[in-house]
């Protein structure tokens, strides 16, 4: 991460640190961190090294992809605009989500939005027939579990037969190191499905749950990395980090991914740097309100709060669209009284 002469530099831990001593010799490798990628892949459970964790037995490594990768090219974008349906009628209706976007769902702790991505991996990932890939990025080892046992009951993992299994998983979870548990696993998470979008050219669903813990771990690391810190004690690198991840994140000529990111909301507070920057990157965000949720409506979408760049005339038609703005005024009316 930084080289401070005198053949000493400072670097992000992958795995635990116990036992490791100052003076103790480094080996440089001389490559990034190379993970598996392609058909191999699907069914299978790996960590943030690309190492699978499921006992499974090992991954056929013959084709490998390094994490850290620049953005495709200009030329190379794709710029088709169509909607991608996920059989939630507040989302349809109020925020449609846009094929080949980025989609955030943004919510406090415990207003449902693993729950919901939950849903729309069964909604979708059943529907869509394409591969997906999941990314627990910093959450609950429990959630990571229900999910994956949730996966196999419903055929999205083939148990009989792994290679027809639609999904691959990684999990950096709360319980590792900052290095592996959130900084670097939604890379790896994304290099899998950018594999299957420019060599396979197939259409991707990449899940990511949680996105502030991509955040939160740069900004544990950021002071020991001997940077400064910038508001509210985040790293001062925020918007760059956040960059080099979603802008990755895209449609090209090959094929497309479509990106749903989980974002918990520090105290509930939207203004906060982490989901401020994230918004800045999303094509549609579903805000889900404590409100709602306390009052027992789920999911606890805001209707109000939410919004999408596809809710156009152009794009869902008139009679859509104001259907939509109708239904806004009147709640808007009910929330005034």
């Amino acid at each position: 991460q930084q080289l401070l002469g005198n053949n000493r530099v400072r670097a992000v831990a992958m795995s635990a640190t116990d036992g490791l001593t100052r003076g103790m010799e480094v080996i440089d490798t001389g490559a990034p961190i190379n993970v598996p990628v392609g058909g191999a892949t699907l069914g299978r459970i790996f960590n943030v090294l690309g190492e699978p964790v499921d006992n499974l037995g090992p991954v056929d490594t013959s084709t490998t992809s390094p994490i850290h990768r620049s953005a495709p090219a200009f030329i190379q974008l794709e710029t088709k605009l169509s909607i991608f349906e996920t059989g939630i009628k507040v989302v349809d209706l109020l925020a449609p989500y846009r094929r080949g976007g980025k989609i955030g769902l943004f919510g406090g702790a415990g207003v449902g939005k693993t729950v919901l991505i939950m849903e729309l991996i069964n909604n979708i990932a059943k529907a869509h027939g394409g591969v997906s890939v999941f990314g627990g990025v910093g959450e609950r080892t429990r959630e990571g579990n229900d999910l994956y046992m949730e996966m196999k009951e419903s055929g999205v993992i083939n148990e009989e037969n792994i290679a027809e299994s639609k999904v691959a998983l990684l999990y950096g979870q709360m319980n590792e190191p900052p290095g592996a548990r959130m900084m670097r696993v939604g890379l790896t998470a994304l290099t899998m499905a950018e594999y299957f979008r420019d060599v396979n050219e197939q259409d991707v669903l990449l899940f990511i749950d949680n996105i502030f813990r991509f955040v939160q771990a740069g900004s544990e690391v950021s002071a020991l990395l001997g940077r400064m810190p910038s508001a509210v004690g985040y790293q001062p690198t925020l918007s760059t980090e956040m960059g080099c991840l979603q802008e990755r994140i895209t449609s090209t000529k090959e094929g497309s991914i479509t990106s749903i990111q989980a974002v918990y909301v520090p105290a509930d507070d939207l203004t906060d740097p982490a989901p401020a920057t994230t918004f800045a990157h999303l094509d549609a965000t579903t805000v889900l309100s404590r409100g709602l949720a306390a009052k027992g409506i789920y999911p606890a979408v805001d209707p109000l709060d939410s919004t999408s760049t596809m809710l156009q005339p152009r794009i869902v038609g008139e009679e859509h669209y104001e259907t939509a703005q109708k239904v806004k005024q009147t709640l808007q009316r009910y929330k005034e009284l």
